[in-house]
């Protein structure tokens, strides 16, 4: 039965399911569509609030620090030591079982230390062990690669609790909020749900795993890897490229900023400091200039989606949060206020965090839905006297949730593995609705008894 319903998931996405660049338009006209007719705006109206500099050029600087953290996070990923640890990692991979519980167990944990390294690793993971065990189901095998990125929202990139545990808060309608890191990311609760995602992940995804009839294995085309660059030192130049004092000079600015960072403001993280913490494990890595350059170049082209997705996404969230002057009704505020009004201090997170999954698909950034949600739900937090941590939470789980059936943040992963979106879709609807109920059952003990 559950695999029945599975293939079926499967069947339905790989028919149904659009490019991604085409789900971004479709998404824009439907929440045109939408906003027009739940605020009452007319069309130019909205066309001035999607095409505008908060609009469709809204995100530009948080565009460039995610587009930094999956950059990074691939060139890091690509280092050779780091190579060699997910090649001895894939060889523990004996069969299909091994296979699909272990790719998804390192990419829950490398998705929770930092999304950008997580995705890419977690793929390259994959392409190993898909050589080594040949009879696994591919697109099952990258969907398990991609489903860590479930909790990634939750862990040390997470932008919404990095954002809450900044030097000073945020500031949101002009009230600053403050959470740090321990009433987030390191909060029981919080680390009580990702551990029954890592623990149970990886045996809800075998267990789709179809019959020998049915898997789709890999195609040996997709496994050819290119050759490693060889360089020559002659010039001067080159020398200076290929210097190692000058790698250690680098190092040691970064490490000194790093170290020096952590003694004045504590454990608090924020994504700048993650940034620059896995620039300089990649620098470290790769052990010389040059080459830390040409694995830079190599990642940015996972950020081609990113690039040109983001600002249609922007202005989709223009389209959400554009409001009417008479009114002051939103599409937004439509959505999130009605599952604010039927909740109570127990029932609110839980309420905001499905709401923020309806939102997610509308708008795929943990920024943009921080943006476009936070204004609603963080005063109704301080009126229902509900700790900051806990509301913000709930809004970054909504997130990270429905990336799972959102093709966006699965484009890096689609690259490395050489699949589309449709190919691994399916599978994800299950993954999707595991976690929705860990959640909504975390977020109850979370609001019933701390």
């Amino acid at each position: 039965m559950f695999k029945k319903f599975t293939n079926g998931c499967v069947t339905i996405v790989n028919r149904w399911l659009p490019d991604p660049f085409l789900f971004a338009i479709i998404l824009t006209i439907v929440t045109f569509v939408g906003s027009m007719v739940g605020t009452g705006l007319g069309p130019f109206e909205l066309v001035e609030a999607w095409g505008n500099s908060k609009g469709f050029w809204g995100l530009l600087s948080f565009s460039m620090q995610m587009a930094l953290v999956l950059v990074l996070g691939s060139a890091m990923a690509s280092a050779p030591a780091c190579k060699r640890a997910l090649g001895a990692i894939a060889s523990c991979a004996k069969n299909k079982r091994s296979a699909i519980v272990i790719t998804t167990f390192v990419s829950t944990i490398c998705c929770w230390l930092n999304w950008g390294f997580g995705l890419i690793a977690a793929a390259l993971l994959a392409k190993e062990i898909a050589k080594r065990v040949r009879d696994v189901d591919y697109p099952l095998l990258i969907a398990s690669a991609y489903s860590g990125f479930v909790i990634w929202h939750a862990g040390l990139s997470g932008s919404i609790p990095l954002q809450m545990g900044a030097e000073g808060g945020t500031k949101i309608l002009d009230v600053v909020y403050f959470a740090p890191t321990s009433e987030t990311i390191f909060h029981p609760c919080n680390l009580g749900m990702v551990l029954v995602i890592l623990l149970f992940m990886p045996f809800v995804n075998y267990a789709m795993h179809p019959d020998a009839e049915h898997t789709i294995t890999v195609n040996p085309e997709v496994l050819v890897e290119e050759e490693e660059r060889t360089y020559t030192v002659d010039t001067p130049a080159e020398k200076l490229e290929h210097s190692r004092i000058l790698w250690a000079i680098t190092m040691a600015l970064g490490l000194v900023y790093i170290v020096r960072y952590f003694i004045l403001k504590g454990f608090n993280l924020d994504l700048n400091i993650v940034n620059m913490i896995f620039m300089f494990i990649g620098l470290l890595l790769h052990g010389n200039l040059r080459k830390y350059v040409d694995a830079i170049g190599d990642a940015a082209s996972g950020a081609a989606g990113i690039l040109l997705q983001f600002p249609w996404y922007a202005g989709i969230m223009g389209l959400m949060v554009a409001t009417n002057p008479e009114t002051g009704v939103s599409l937004a505020s439509i959505i999130a206020n009605f599952f604010t009004n039927i909740s109570n201090n127990v029932t609110f997170p839980v309420l905001t965090f499905l709401s923020a999954g309806i939102i997610n698909f509308f708008v795929p950034s943990g920024g943009g839905q921080w943006a476009v949600q936070a204004p609603i739900v963080m005063p109704a937090a301080t009126e229902m006297a509900i700790d900051y941590g806990r509301s913000a939470m709930a809004i970054a789980w909504g997130d990270q949730w429905t990336n799972m059936i959102q093709p966006f943040w699965a484009l890096p992963a689609l690259g490395v593995a050489g699949l589309k979106a449709r190919d691994i879709m399916g599978y994800l609807v299950i993954v999707t609705i595991f976690t929705g109920i860990v959640a909504c059952g975390g977020f109850l003990i979370w609001g019933m008894f701390f």
